[in-house]
């Protein structure tokens, strides 16, 4: 390791390269000096414990403060409150959000029935089709890191970049328009996949998996005729008011913090390939980050490294497990910048990584990030 001042050093794809020494100090593409074991076996025991009557107390937590805002709404129900109960009550439908991915994931209990009937519950409130995000998001934890089968946030390649519209460009890396992206994506994808999260015969299942999609989707179809119903008795606009602006910001919750806890980090970090790519160096490329206030209302779903390397571990015990895997993990570990009460220092992030984070090489087994220079010049490319 050099002992040369950071201002010598200069980031590159991948790492650190130190200038005047003319020496790459750390590539975090690389293979790590550790295996998945190792890691495995740092984790304190009591972090692979699954405790149901822990998790049933935040869901009762999260509903709670939802009920609660739903009455102060009907309180006060002035101009001025309601758009503090838009980002606070879309602040709660992430939280359940989160609650439900754990039980998407098994990490709620160790009672599979019990994570299938709170997942359905949570995930449906919320118009999400809990079996059939379920299962795509495991192939996205499965493959992570992996250009070609990753499912979340998979970076697109330079062809498939260069065949879309220049208003498709446009909408995609201008925000606030990703921030928007999680119901398109579950009803067509990404560009490049095809397939939809509610159809029992979409390429994304197996046919073992139909049934549980048929469910799920059934669930999501009652919450949209319950909605309908609802804006029937009490008109549209109430609805809007009380659920659809609150919808809208999870959805805006849930397209920022899945985005930065893959993207955005100072020194580029690498996709892989081919024999390049494995489950540990692939989970090693997730970030985790600090939302400040929001952290614990989150469920520290930010605490994310560790997640996406042992997503059977509960949301409540991921900081633990990541103070006592630091040691190991060294530089693979990038620590997130501190955040104030409000994580506003994260929009900056967004904003730069749109701008510079557009395709990735058709070939090659490790690649990184390239940046359309005419993406924001090019005049016939704006928006009307």
């Amino acid at each position: 390791m050099c002992n040369a001042d950071f201002s010598e050093e200069k980031i590159i794809n991948g790492g650190l390269y130190n200038e005047q020494h003319n020496e790459i100090i750390f590539d975090s593409s690389k293979p790590p000096p550790f295996r998945i074991a190792e890691i495995r076996a740092a984790i304190p025991k009591d972090c692979w414990i699954r405790n149901p009557w822990r998790s049933l107390s935040y869901v009762l937590r999260d509903v709670v403060v939802v009920s609660a805002l739903m009455a102060a709404a009907v309180f006060f129900n002035t101009c001025f409150f309601w758009p503090l109960y838009w980002v606070a009550q879309g602040t709660m439908f992430w939280a359940i959000f989160v609650i439900g991915h754990d039980c998407g994931h098994g990490s709620f209990s160790d009672k599979p029935k019990l994570n299938s009937v709170v997942g359905h519950i949570l995930h449906s409130f919320i118009l999400v089709p809990y079996h059939g995000w379920r299962i795509s998001h495991r192939k996205h934890h499965n493959n992570h890191g992996h250009v070609e089968n990753d499912e979340s946030w998979v970076p697109l390649t330079e062809m498939i970049y260069k065949k879309l519209s220049a208003r498709t460009r446009r909408f995609r890396f201008t925000v606030p328009f990703p921030l928007l992206a999680y119901p398109v994506y579950l009803f067509y994808r990404t560009p490049g996949k095809a397939g939809s999260h509610f159809n029992p015969s979409s390429n994304l299942f197996a046919p073992s998996d139909r049934k549980l999609v048929i469910t799920s989707t059934s669930c999501w179809t009652l919450m949209v005729l319950l909605l309908a119903y609802l804006s029937f008795v009490f008109g549209p606009i109430q609805i809007l008011k009380f659920y659809g602006m609150p919808y809208l910001i999870f959805v805006m919750w849930l397209d920022f913090v899945t985005y930065l806890n893959h993207h955005g980090h100072k020194q580029k970090l690498p996709w892989y390939r081919g024999k390049e790519w494995s489950y540990l160096r692939g989970g090693l490329t997730t970030v985790d980050r600090d939302y400040g206030l929001f952290n614990k209302i989150h469920h520290d779903i930010g605490t994310h490294v560790i997640h996406h390397l042992f997503p059977q571990i509960p949301h409540y015990h991921l900081v633990e497990a990541t103070n006592a895997v630091k040691p190991l993990l060294g530089k693979y570990y990038r620590e997130p910048k501190k955040s104030g009460l409000i994580p506003s220092h994260l929009l900056k992030t967004l904003l730069e990584s749109m701008r510079q984070d557009h395709y990735v090489s058709n070939t090659g087994d490790i690649v990184f990030y390239q940046t359309d220079p005419t993406l924001f010049n090019d005049s016939s490319s704006k928006l009307y």
